[in-house]
């Protein structure tokens, strides 16, 4: 009897393996995601007064069409901005030899071919395309050719417009306050329900705004439309060029040069000496730029301590005489109201901080910024060095730059106290600085094609339930089988 059951037991257990593999092969299947792989892009903002390098990554597999793009590392490149290197070309793509090899550890090696590379440079480079061509181009050459000479997958090297910057800057903003898409508590991606917002930028050659409309633009040029995630967006934009900061003193220092003995902005107590050649070398000067001057001159400037005068000459940069449009922001460019709650950085927020932060004044309405620069322009410069300590390299602007951002939200722009409102000053949202790079890293994952989403064999969880009981039943029975036998065979040998 103990051979009959050897002999069936073999075929038994041959039965179940073959009875349980044509039921996996019945079993449906379904792919499966695996996660996805990173990608990595690399954005240099060349600025006009100095270069960062951000380097953003982003899943293989894109959200309607849009990555969804974090920030990985940054970088401040030594120095001034590339527009700066016009008589050295060379020096400027070597600038950047240190953050490029930052980049080189930050980024996985295996990635390095496929990593995008793009180099966008501002206002300070679309100043110096306008006084000196050729300049420009050597200047982007040499950089091009430092990029060229690492391992990325290198896209180009190219002034943006502004235009460009703007869009950018308000799509940044936008996106890392999650107002396009949000990460929800189910671990799934969702459009918020609200709206976006603003958006303005006051860099060093040119400042920006920038925010959705509803009704199209009497200007079409200030008119951009974009779809991200899905969605279409109509957004006013417009950039003034010779509006930034560092040039808006460099006007009015001119203007006092020209009107003046002395500077109004400037506190009393300070004095230093200019060189004429700086000053009117700027083609955001040359309005006020003497016929005849020597470009070698220095000459002897003081402080006064006069905000009355001061509000005089920064109002002098604004032109409101004319409009061919129903409506305008100032020199004669299209505007529609100011909508919605804005958020500004980069010198907005460093001017308004200085006000609340050092000064200790409060800013939360119109009326109390343009308080609060008075009483800044009040000061003396003894007052204001036993005030702000270790400071020194710009405290003698802070008078100008208040009140020209006074003057520009006011006037220029058309806040009233209710829309100011809505306005926050923030250097950074969501732990990232926020700029133009990142909305255009985000502009750029559009044209990246996604990587084809890595797939496996898997089953549903019931068919999996039903196969393990399937597979329990088979092993239990087989025992029973293999018991009964075992008994069967005894009893013969017991009687």
């Amino acid at each position: 009897m103990a051979g009959k059951v050897r002999s069936l037991l073999p075929p038994l257990l041959l039965a179940a393996a073959g009875l349980a593999g044509l039921l996996l092969l019945c079993v449906p299947t379904r792919d499966i995601r695996e996660p996805p792989a990173l990608k990595y892009g690399i954005v240099l903002d060349a600025g006009s007064s100095h270069t960062s390098m951000f380097i953003y990554k982003w899943p293989a597999d894109k959200e309607n069409d849009t990555g969804i793009v974090g920030q990985h590392s940054s970088c401040d490149v030594p120095g001034g901005g590339i527009s700066s290197y016009a008589d050295n070309p060379s020096g400027a793509g070597q600038s950047l030899v240190g953050c490029l090899e930052q980049a080189l550890r930050d980024v996985p090696k295996e990635r390095h071919a496929g990593t995008p590379l793009y180099l966008g440079a501002t206002a300070g480079m679309r100043l110096l395309n306008l006084t000196n061509p050729e300049a420009s181009t050597s200047v982007l050459t040499a950089v091009t050719h430092t990029l060229t000479q690492y391992p990325f997958d290198f896209r180009g090297a190219r002034i943006l417009s502004g235009q460009e910057e703007g869009v950018f800057g308000w799509v940044t903003a936008n996106y890392l306050l999650e107002n396009f898409i949000k990460y929800g508590w189910v671990g799934r991606w969702f459009r918020p329900r609200k709206g976006t917002l603003g958006a303005m930028d006051l860099g060093g050659a040119s400042t920006q705004i920038t925010f959705e409309t509803t009704s199209p633009a009497e200007d079409r040029a200030s008119e951009v439309q974009l779809r991200l995630y899905g969605q279409h967006y109509r957004v006013y934009t417009h950039s003034f060029l010779c509006y930034g900061r560092d040039q808006v003193l460099q006007r009015l220092l001119a203007s006092a040069l020209q009107t003046h003995s002395f500077h109004p902005c400037w506190p009393r107590g300070f004095s230093t000496h200019v060189l004429l050649g700086d000053v009117y070398q700027s083609p955001c000067t040359v309005a006020q730029r003497p016929q005849t001057f020597n470009s070698s001159a220095w000459v002897s400037l003081s402080g006064s301590s006069d905000p009355h005068l001061c509000r005089d000459l920064v109002s002098g940069l604004f032109s409101f005489s004319s409009c061919p449009f129903s409506r305008c922001s100032f020199n004669g460019v299209f505007q529609p109201p100011v909508a919605g709650n804005f958020i500004a950085f980069s010198a907005f927020f460093y001017t308004v901080d200085f006000l609340r932060t050092s000064m200790g004044l409060p800013v939360a309405t119109l009326q109390q910024l343009e308080a609060a620069a008075v009483n800044l322009c009040n000061q003396t410069w003894a007052q204001l060095q036993a005030r702000v300590p270790g400071q020194q390299a710009h405290l003698a602007d802070y008078c100008a730059g208040a009140m020209f951002v006074q003057q520009l939200l006011s006037r220029g722009y058309g806040f009233d106290e209710r829309a100011f409102s809505g306005v926050i000053f923030q250097k950074k949202a969501a732990d990232t600085a926020v700029g133009w790079a990142l909305g255009y890293m985000l502009n750029l994952t559009n044209l990246i094609p996604a990587d084809p989403p890595g797939l496996r064999k898997g089953t549903d969880f019931s068919s999996w339930v039903v196969l393990l009981l399937l597979f329990a039943s088979a092993l239990l029975a087989a025992l029973v089988l293999l018991l009964r036998q075992v008994h069967s065979a005894k009893l013969p040998s017991t009687i």
